[in-house]
């Protein structure tokens, strides 16, 4: 019988090496045993374990399964996931499957999942991840559809696919509850707020209705001064100037375009809308906007740490 190579022995066969034949046999065992340990992890990826292995390539369900206590052992781009997402941060054991969009489907096979979660902006790929375990679509963010009550059936959906309907009740009275004391820090004079997101040096995303933010102030009792149209995800992609003239708080959402933040310290456009706005504008770190309820949850804690004055925060 042929051992598998195991650096610094030879690969030769055990019954007819003399090293093995006076070696006490747990030594020998030991050494056996650690060659099949090196012949395992160098021909796969280590199957993930535990209750639940799910595999997902949407940020959005990997945040509220990590929020659930049940975090995918596979997730679409983790570095991206924390940059973008920031927290509940992934487990150091998650797997990277690849792009979101484009998926490493044999690492994705080699793992076993015992199933895979993805939003319906990812069902085109479902025909081929269907060859390598059931998928689960959960939908968020439908038109015409409360944007709070949809991020509640969501963590209700995902607390009963991971048997933690408990968890899942608890996520969403933990965060509405959390929410409500927000709520009562902020000042009855809160102006309204207009919240970008620059995509180059004068188009922004601008958020308003169907999305995680409005759904937040809303919860915050804070009006939006953007009641223009929005699409599905809840923004419209506009150039600064269609902000000129709106009496509102200007909130930015990082990150920044590479040299776009140095172009606005320029003045311009840009600089005569921070003149106009009633306050300094606030400045948030990442908070991904396509999110449920741990998104919603960060981003009103940042923003109203932002809003309160620097004695109270």
């Amino acid at each position: 019988m042929e051992l598998a190579v195991f650096p610094g022995l030879p690969c030769r066969p055990a019954h007819h090496s003399p090293r093995f034949r006076h070696r006490p046999r747990w030594l020998a065992a030991l050494l056996i045993g650690l060659m099949a340990v090196s012949t395992l992890s160098a021909s796969a990826v280590a199957a993930p374990t535990g209750p639940f292995r799910l595999a997902t390539l949407d940020w959005t369900l990997a945040e509220t399964l990590v929020a659930l206590g049940v975090p995918p052992a596979a997730v679409a781009q983790v570095e991206a996931y924390h940059a973008w997402v920031g927290e509940p941060t992934l487990p150091a054991s998650t797997i990277d499957l690849g792009l979101r969009s484009q998926p490493n489907l044999e690492r994705l096979a080699s793992l076993a999942p015992e199933r895979i979660l993805i939003s319906p902006m990812f069902a085109n790929l479902t025909p081929r991840l269907e060859r390598i375990a059931p998928v689960e679509t959960l939908p968020l963010y439908r038109p015409e559809r409360d944007t709070w009550h949809e991020m509640r059936e969501l963590t209700r959906s995902l607390g009963r696919l991971v048997e933690r309907p408990t968890a899942a009740t608890r996520l969403i009275e933990e965060t509405e509850a959390r929410l409500d004391a927000l709520r009562q820090r902020l000042d009855d004079a809160t102006p309204p707020l207009l919240i970008v997101q620059f995509m180059d040096g004068r188009h922004v995303r601008i958020f308003g209705d169907n999305g995680l933010y409005q759904a937040v102030l809303d919860r915050l009792g804070i009006d939006n001064a953007w009641t223009g149209p929005t699409n599905a995800w809840g923004f419209s992609l506009v150039g600064i100037e269609a902000l000129a003239g709106l009496d509102a708080r200007l909130v930015v959402i990082e990150p920044y375009p590479a040299g776009v933040r140095e172009r606005l310290d320029d003045g311009g456009l840009w600089g005569h809308l921070v003149e106009a706005s009633r306050g300094t504008p606030i400045v948030l770190p990442p908070i991904w906007s396509f999110g449920a309820l741990p998104s919603a949850e960060r981003f009103a804690e940042q923003l109203v740490s932002a809003l309160e004055p620097d004695d109270a925060a």
